[in-house]
């Protein structure tokens, strides 16, 4: 099974990195790939939330699903609930914030599984790893130096 990784250091402490990946509908801010979110269930920051994203190129929207937060390890756990723009048949993904406690930055990582055909594995790490979260991980270095 793939499984795509990206992680970098982020020059802002971990408490204000993870109040930016915390919120879980305000992916658009920093990430952008993703030009809308909305919640459709639950509450920010719920576990069994729902946001509803589309790509900032347009397309159909697709659903991600919080499936886990813990606020004491800086760590958030999202799935795909159905269709989405990948076409994976099963997505799930973590990112969490560590701190660099020498510097007092922040360790960033973010990594998935997904079952998608073995024909498109490489095109799809590539996509994750790079397209999604060192892209993501680029973008809160951006919103965090402001």
């Amino acid at each position: 099974m793939p499984r795509p990784y990206a992680s970098g250091v982020v020059a802002a402490p971990a408490d204000k990195v993870w109040a930016v990946v915390r919120d879980y509908n305000g992916l658009p801010g920093w990430l952008t790939a993703i030009g809308h979110s909305e919640l459709v269930e639950g509450a920010d920051g719920q576990v069994g939330a729902v946001r509803r994203l589309v790509l900032a190129d347009g397309g159909d929207p697709f659903d991600e699903k919080l499936i886990h937060l813990d606020d004491a390890d800086r760590t958030l756990t999202y799935a795909f609930t159905g269709a989405n723009p990948f076409d994976v048949a099963r997505y799930v993904s973590t990112i969490r914030v560590a701190p660099v406690t020498d510097t007092d930055q922040s360790f960033v990582e973010w990594w998935c599984e997904y079952d998608a055909d073995v024909a498109r594995h490489a095109e799809l790490t590539q996509t994750f790893a790079d397209g999604v979260y060192a892209a993501g991980i680029a973008g809160l270095r951006k919103v965090l130096s402001s």
